[in-house]
């Protein structure tokens, strides 16, 4: 299973304390902004009508949407804490009420079961990190001994099948491209083609993000599927949106707006580390029944990590 082949739980299931670390550290930035707004909304051994405003602002504040902060304060609003300990329980408790949405959302993704070979189709607009998050998949599936297939179906933007073709040449995947500007319906046939003959396990394809216009967006991820159907009339096997987190709410219309124009297997939400907008991955579960499989916590490919929503919504609020 995937979370194996990266290495990043036990055979219990648990988190493993490197994983646990650099979560904890890259989501500091949002942490820390949580760890300030609680010590000053709890500072009684229950909240009265206006501490739990004060709670359900300071929720809104760190991006995990009206609806979220709304549940969440409203199950804070009937606990106890001691008074010697106010603080540190309820960021215990604050940490279990997150975890409570984003456990159904909560999806291990093994990429090397199933179909062979596994046809991945990766979405979002240009800047999320979608390219980055192709090679950093296949580092850790190459090291895992897995054989992969890099498709620049994002044919959009030269420098997106450079830097592919970097990832590509440093996990020792094979790479697909044509030129900028050539059909991506066209690579994307390719890459499904190569990877048939190769027998690879796995078939990594970038995409487009241009969501100025969607009319466009559709049509292009209607041929690429329809072509690569030629092939595999399955494919493509899971279509993976990236989304950024530095972008806060509006990671929430970017999944709208994909949804509109194909279907989402699951998510990816990359640059957690360098932003105190982590509670948006709230937000996202708490408004869409889609599975999260991976967050991206730094630049290194052991930086993107298998989604735990125990873990996360600890380090979220600052709890190793």
């Amino acid at each position: 299973m995937i979370w194996g082949l990266f290495g990043k739980k036990d055979k219990t299931g648990e988190a493993q304390p490197e994983q646990t670390k650099g979560l904890f550290d890259g989501l500091r930035k949002s942490s820390n902004k949580l760890a300030e707004s609680i010590a000053s909304v709890f500072t009684k051994e229950k909240l009265d009508d206006a501490g739990i405003a004060e709670l359900e602002e300071m929720l809104i504040s760190s991006d995990m949407g009206a609806a979220a902060a709304a549940r969440i304060s409203a199950a804070l609003a009937d606990q106890r804490f001691t008074k010697e300990n106010v603080a540190a329980e309820a960021r215990e408790a604050l940490a279990g009420e997150v975890a409570r949405i984003l456990k159904p959302r909560e999806a291990t993704l093994d990429l090397t079961a199933g179909p062979k070979p596994r046809i991945v189709l990766v979405i979002g607009v240009n800047g999320s990190g979608k390219t980055t998050t192709i090679g950093k998949l296949a580092k850790n599936l190459t090291d895992a001994g897995a054989r992969v297939v890099i498709g620049a179906a994002d044919t959009f933007r030269a420098a997106a099948i450079e830097q592919l073709k970097v990832w590509a040449d440093r996990s020792c995947a094979a790479f697909v491209a044509s030129t900028q500007g050539a059909d991506a319906a066209g690579v994307a046939f390719e890459t499904v083609k190569r990877a048939k003959e190769d027998n690879a396990d796995v078939a990594l394809i970038d995409t487009a993000g241009r969501l100025q216009n969607k009319s466009e967006l559709m049509a292009e991820l209607a041929k690429i599927i329809r072509v690569m159907r030629k092939i595999d009339e399955d494919a493509p096997h899971e279509t993976l949106l990236v989304l950024d987190a530095t972008v806060g709410q509006n990671a929430l219309s970017q999944v709208e707006n994909f949804r509109a124009v194909t279907e989402i297997t699951g998510l990816v939400m990359t640059k957690l580390d360098g932003t105190a907008k982590g509670g948006v991955l709230v937000a996202v579960a708490q408004r869409h029944a889609i599975p999260i499989h991976f967050i991206g916590v730094g630049e290194k490919a052991e930086d993107l990590q298998p989604f735990d929503a125990t873990s996360f919504s600890r380090a979220l609020v600052g709890l190793n």
